[in-house]
């Protein structure tokens, strides 16, 4: 993997992982086609694409055989939080919701549930789970965090992140912390409209960013954006596309030198807003990374080659392409090519969902929630 041997094309294709709208199998030829040219750099699945493990295995198994000769190996991503946010169900072990993780777990608890979960999904061949929720849930009309948050206290929504990281990692799963700065205390879903906060500098440092900067400072490979305004330090434009957000505040105060992955770009809070051109150009200036562009095949096909046309024209901009596709490549050449390439399922990929062992450690939640036991006690 010689980056300085990749083309305009290859690198502009790292910054993209894409979705499709049906339950497929094999997945649908342009995403079989792309990844293996090198224009694209993943995709990720949703409820709509599962209809069963077989079926979900024999797709991700395709997306990883289309990758045999391309630049790198794919992500093959999805969301499995826990709770309402899951993608795949049954047979695999049901997780609570992380509310109930950072009420009635021990952090070490929490770390044996998230391997539970990457183990499982890493089975059926995802390398890269949207997870764990860094949001802190100061606002109980928040429509999109709620129970997905592990506290409203910002220290142990650090400290049961920092376990569920633990937990991928052990498993070999990459994990992703979101949403940056901090999606915690909105009162509209970004995936309806473009919130916007209010809080200053000083609220923003003790509350939302804590989470954050405890992952940072214990190298967390990846952290997505919000789709939101923070007035305080960008009143223009949503943190995704906010270069006062990303490389101000993330990658300069912070110092964070990992991947930089976008949520969704068609959710309305970006997509009623800029064109798919409009945002991949922003993003990359503000210091995006990666780019999930979940639904159209139409958007990411232009995305990419607005990429392309863009960096053509402007040697700044192709610079910063160029120094954003190195980083996810960076993270692919040491996360994923010891998985294997392309990655194949092992013969008893079967045996681990649901199995026993791990339903077991599932139920010593649920027990401590159905007892109203403190969190505090030894498991």
């Amino acid at each position: 993997m010689d980056n300085a041997q990749l083309s305009l094309e290859q690198l502009a294709g790292q910054l993209l992982i894409a979705g499709f709208p049906d339950a497929l199998t094999p997945a649908p030829a342009p995403l079989q086609d792309a990844p293996q040219k090198g224009h694209l750099s993943g995709c990720i699945l949703f409820r709509r694409n599962v209809e069963n493990v077989d079926q979900v295995l024999s797709l991700t198994t395709s997306i990883h055989e289309a990758t045999t000769h391309a630049p790198a190996p794919p992500f093959v991503a999805l969301d499995q939080e826990g709770g309402r946010v899951v993608r795949l169900r049954e047979p695999l072990t049901p997780i609570p919701p992380m509310r109930l993780v950072g009420e009635y777990a021990t952090a070490e608890l929490a770390s044996h549930l998230s391997e539970v979960v990457a183990t499982e999904v890493g089975a059926l061949g995802f390398n890269l789970n949207f997870a764990p929720v860094l949001d802190v849930d100061t606002n109980p009309d928040n429509p999109v965090i709620g129970d997905r948050s592990f506290s409203s206290d910002p220290k142990k929504v650090a400290r049961y992140g920092g376990a569920w990281m633990a937990g991928h990692t052990i498993a070999g799963v990459l994990p992703c912390g979101k949403h940056f700065p901090g999606h915690g205390d909105t009162n509209q879903d970004s995936h309806l409209a473009l919130p916007t906060l209010t809080h200053n500098k000083e609220r923003l440092d003790r509350i939302e960013l804590h989470p954050f900067r405890r992952l940072i400072n214990a190298k967390i490979p990846m952290i997505m954006t919000a789709h939101i305004v923070m007035s305080a330090i960008d009143p223009i434009y949503p943190a995704t596309l906010s270069e006062s957000v990303i490389r101000g505040l993330l990658r300069k105060q912070l110092g964070y030198n990992g991947v930089v992955v976008s949520d969704c770009l068609e959710m309305k809070a970006i997509a009623d807003h800029f064109d798919i051109e409009q945002v991949v150009e922003l993003g990359v200036r503000a210091g995006v990374d990666l780019f999930l562009i979940s639904h159209t095949e139409e958007k990411w096909k232009k995305a990419h080659a607005h990429l392309v046309n863009t960096a053509q024209n402007d040697p700044e901009f192709a610079e910063l392409l160029t120094q954003s596709a190195e980083r996810v490549l960076k993270l692919k050449k040491n996360e994923l090519l010891r998985l294997g390439h392309p990655w194949k399922p092992a013969q008893n990929w079967r045996d681990v969902l649901g199995c026993h062992a791990h339903r077991e450690i599932a139920a010593r939640l649920t027990a401590k929630a159905d007892a109203g036991v403190d969190p505090t006690e030894k498991d």
